[in-house]
């Protein structure tokens, strides 16, 4: 802790702004200036959490305050008189994990991590009372959604008068000292209409889930309250900083890519692949594979997250990754098709719970490490080929961000399949996606002026016009393969 204590306010200082992100095995904050300059950081390891064979993932929710305050009073310490400069923070987290807390906010059973996926019969009971609800809305809700989540947690705590909150909120009320609200982005999945603006009734009254357990719901980049007293002592924040909705972890990585405006989109390829774009217009796809979130400012953000993505290279030693990707890029476009899918069901760009994945051809260690970067890259055409058909234009370069963007070799596969250039994006993590939503009506005028000023410019990495036959001939075997499983629904 910072044995300064908290400062009274701003006075002079520089204007600074704070990004929390609460990960599944880390927490991380990123402190900020306005021109995006890194002036202090820090993070600390939460425990893994618990997992077993029946679906179950939990975490100790007790263990996410001491991990945030510490980094807090980490980077006011490191930042000393110009930390009375950070006039607000915002906070992320993964979409779909809640947690049940008494008056103080203290967690009074262990939280529901976002891949929990013990609400089957939640689920069920969901998708049926809100049904109609659902397609108008384009969610559907899945064993592992906060909404069954919320489900799961109500019928353990029965009578219980414990609240039912996301990460957010739970951190949000130990800074400001009261109950605070949350956002529009972590309450999508958790049964909360972005249309009609208010909870889905009818599902939380088949779940028996009473709606003063669920706090209020607000926009993102939106003023919940001010550091208390209490909190700036323990944190060193000054009570003149302000706390501010944030968005979940996709949509806060979304944001640092600078992909704000209608006609950007973004790839987040790291575990998974997940594909975010900007919508002026509310995205209806009837196969409920694409749903979206509100833009802060109005408008949508569109798309969705594959089981697909890095995840597909986990048996290969990262200290050979280098040397494959030289071996490969050396090798060409390859002879075999393969769709990496490691675990069993599709979600994005294509929903199927039949998906299993393949390889077409007999690769030797170097080519199936090329037919591994196409196959995700192939996914990623898909997806951009099926927001297209639901009517989202995008007229600039994709941005990508991730582990996945740091292999110069993947990103030029990805640029040549999809026949258009990649702006990679270095330092595009969520805390700074978090920090962008505090500086937007603070530091900035509004959340486009932010990004602007603070996300990293990029490197635009141009398709390989020697490949490019090679690899359209390569995407429609993947095609017409997935076809003729009949996992593309006639599409």
């Amino acid at each position: 802790m910072n044995p300064s204590g908290g400062r009274g306010g701003s006075g002079g200082a520089e204007p600074l702004v704070a990004g929390v992100d609460v990960a599944t095995a880390e927490v991380r904050v990123l402190v900020l200036d306005a021109h995006g300059g890194r002036r202090a950081e820090a993070a600390e390891r939460l425990p893994r959490p618990r997992r077993d064979d029946s679906g179950a993932s939990e975490q100790d929710a007790r263990t996410w305050w001491p991990a945030v305050r510490d980094c807090l009073a980490r980077c006011t310490a490191e930042l000393g008189p110009a930390a009375g400069g950070i006039r607000a923070l915002a906070i992320s987290a993964t979409s779909g994990t809640v947690a049940a807390v008494d008056e103080d906010a203290e967690p009074v059973a262990p939280a529901l991590m976002y891949d929990d996926r013990g609400g089957t019969r939640q689920a069920e009971l969901a998708r049926e009372a809100g049904a109609a609800r659902w397609a108008d809305i384009g969610i559907t809700p899945s064993a592992a959604s906060g909404l069954a989540h919320l489900g799961v947690l109500a019928e353990r705590l029965g009578d219980s008068r414990a609240r039912l909150l996301h990460t957010p909120e739970v951190l949000g009320e130990r800074l400001v000292g009261h109950p605070v609200a949350t956002d529009t982005s972590h309450a999508l999945k958790s049964g909360y209409d972005p249309v009609r603006g208010q909870w889905a009734h009818e599902a939380l009254e088949a779940l028996r889930i009473a709606p003063e357990r669920l706090p209020g719901v607000v926009g993102p980049a939106r003023g919940l309250g001010r550091v208390s007293p209490d909190a700036a002592r323990e944190t060193g924040l000054p009570t003149s900083c302000e706390v501010r909705s944030g968005m979940t972890d996709g949509c806060a990585g979304q944001l640092a890519a600078g992909a704000v405006r209608a006609g950007q989109v973004v790839t987040v390829l790291g575990t998974t692949l997940v594909l975010k774009a900007v919508s002026r217009e509310l995205v209806h796809d009837p196969a409920g594979v694409v749903y979206s979130h509100r833009h802060p400012e109005g408008g949508w953000l569109p798309g969705g997250a594959s089981n697909t993505g890095g995840e597909t290279l986990a048996d290969v030693a990262p200290s050979r990754l280098g040397e494959l990707d030289e071996l490969a890029s050396a090798r060409g476009p390859a002879g075999a098709v393969c769709y990496p899918l490691r675990r069993g069901g599709e979600r994005f760009p294509f929903r199927s719970d039949r998906a299993r994945g393949f390889l077409l051809g007999d690769p030797d260690e170097v080519e199936l490490h090329r037919a591994r970067l196409e196959g995700v890259a192939f996914c990623e055409r898909l997806a951009l080929d099926r927001l297209a058909r639901l009517g989202v234009p995008v007229t600039e370069p994709v941005r990508t961000v991730g582990g996945g963007a740091r292999s110069e070799l993947w990103c030029r596969v990805r640029a040549s399949v999809l026949e258009r250039p990649v702006l990679r994006v270095r330092g595009a993590e969520t805390s700074l996606g978090a920090a962008l939503l505090a500086a937007s009506g603070t530091v900035h005028a509004d959340l486009e002026s932010a990004a602007e000023a603070m996300v990293p410019r990029g490197e635009l990495v141009e398709p390989s016009d020697r490949e490019v036959a090679a690899l359209a001939e390569n995407y429609r075997k993947f095609h017409a393969e997935l076809a003729e499983r009949g996992w593309l629904n006639g599409e």
